[in-house]
């Protein structure tokens, strides 16, 4: 049932992009903290790194499988069962840290200063974090808009069956 494939590829996109969000808020949420909990100073920025899953058989896998099939059955005819393509989709490969400078001020009275008054804020830019959750927003509300539009689909086809 190739609805389901797209089922899982649409779903895979709803859930990439909610971890970003999820990130995201993370990262807005440590916009000002100074100190984590391993003491390696001001929090770091997160970002999320996407990868395409294209699971997809290239039509040199699909001729060999089809014909390892035909070659097992000893008939030329191949049934679509046999030569099966899978999901595709996006999945989360990892969360790295941002590697870029803290950013510096001037606050003798603040508890994480050092000798010279200054403190290490975190790498955290406001409107990178917004342009980027206004990004994830737009991505998810497409993956939904996707999803919508195949169960409008999937309906159809079984109102054809009745």
């Amino acid at each position: 049932m190739a609805f389901l494939n797209s089922i899982n590829i649409v779903g895979s996109g709803l859930t990439a992009q909610q971890l970003r969000l999820d990130i995201i808020s993370e990262n807005i949420t440590n916009s000002q903290t100074t100190r984590v909990e391993n003491g390696d100073g001001p929090y770091r920025r997160k970002m999320v790194v996407f990868q395409a899953e294209s699971n997809r058989n290239t039509f040199r896998q699909a001729m060999a499988r089809a014909s390892a099939a035909s070659n097992r059955s000893g008939s030329r005819l191949v049934s679509n069962s046999m030569v099966k393509p899978t999901a595709g989709g996006v999945r989360v490969t990892n969360i790295p840290e941002d590697p870029s400078d803290f950013k510096v001020v001037y606050d003798p009275t603040h508890p994480d200063a050092n000798e010279e008054g200054y403190v290490e804020l975190p790498n955290v830019d406001m409107v990178k974090e917004i342009a980027d959750a206004m990004a994830a927003t737009q991505a998810f509300n497409s993956n939904v808009t996707a999803f919508n539009t195949l169960k409008s689909v999937i309906s159809s086809g079984l109102e054809i069956g009745r």
